[in-house]
């Protein structure tokens, strides 16, 4: 079984006195351990589609299955814990707590869980190990680059070990070599953690780490590439740019 299955999914809102289709009838299943690209055409939808897989927001018609959860058929109150036991978020800006430590921010979906984070100790050292920020971890955000913030990011997204890892542009506010950094570490969550990996990106060198790539037009899925990591690169980045001339002309 998928461990996400979007079907049908729409989403209307009122703008004024029109109504807007950001998406228009989606449906998607996401594999465990798969790494995944949304990408589109500014406006295509990418950002409500993901707000929506991850339980943030609701549908207007269809519906999303969550490790093995129908979310239309919870309550407001188990669909949260749903998305909290199965979802972590990686957005473009980090959302670091600034006068936690890193370790600390790291901990925190734990805490607000109400678990002991002394349980999760080795997590966390694994975790922090997988970043590359051992040495880091007693740093506060100010004493962090964006690029380590980032990674502070990632770790906390992981700590709960969700069925998902959603990321928004989360190479956005990095600069490439950092952002190239970035996407390889989710690249490795995959490999070693069997992660779930779902990302939202308008770049195609953040896509090209992706085993595949889903475009989005007009709020629909329009096309669907699989890039292969056997493909050298350049290949795999000239595949997902054509898509995108021809999604944008």
């Amino acid at each position: 079984m998928p461990v996400l299955e979007a079907k049908d999914l729409q989403k209307q809102y009122k703008l004024g006195q029109h109504i807007v289709d950001a998406l228009a009838g989606v449906n998607i299943q996401i594999e465990k351990g798969e790494f995944v690209a949304i990408m589109g055409p500014s406006g295509s939808g990418k950002s409500t589609l993901l707000h929506l897989l991850g339980g943030l927001d609701s549908p207007t018609e269809g519906d999303i299955t969550l490790a093995e959860n129908s979310l239309a058929k919870l309550s407001e109150y188990k669909a949260t814990l749903v998305r909290r036991h199965n979802v972590g978020f990686v957005f473009q800006f980090f959302n670091l707590l600034p006068t936690l430590t890193a370790e600390e921010n790291v901990l925190l979906p734990v805490i607000i869980d109400g678990k002991n984070p002394r349980k999760y100790e080795e997590q966390l050292t694994n975790l922090l190990d997988l970043v590359g920020l051992l040495d880091r971890r007693t740093h506060k955000p100010d004493q962090l680059s964006g690029g380590e913030q980032q990674r502070v990011a990632i770790a906390r997204a992981l700590i709960t070990q969700p069925a998902i890892l959603l990321a928004d542009e989360p190479t956005g506010n990095l600069d490439s070599k950092t952002g190239t950094a970035i996407m390889e570490l989710l690249r490795r969550s995959c490999s070693e953690l069997n992660q779930t990996v779902i990302v939202v990106t308008h770049d195609p060198k953040a896509a090209a780490f992706a085993s595949r790539v889903i475009f989005l037009r007009d709020g629909l899925v329009v096309k669907e590439l699989q890039p292969g990591h056997d493909q050298p690169l350049p290949e795999r980045l000239r595949n997902i740019m054509s898509t995108m001339e021809e999604l944008e002309s």
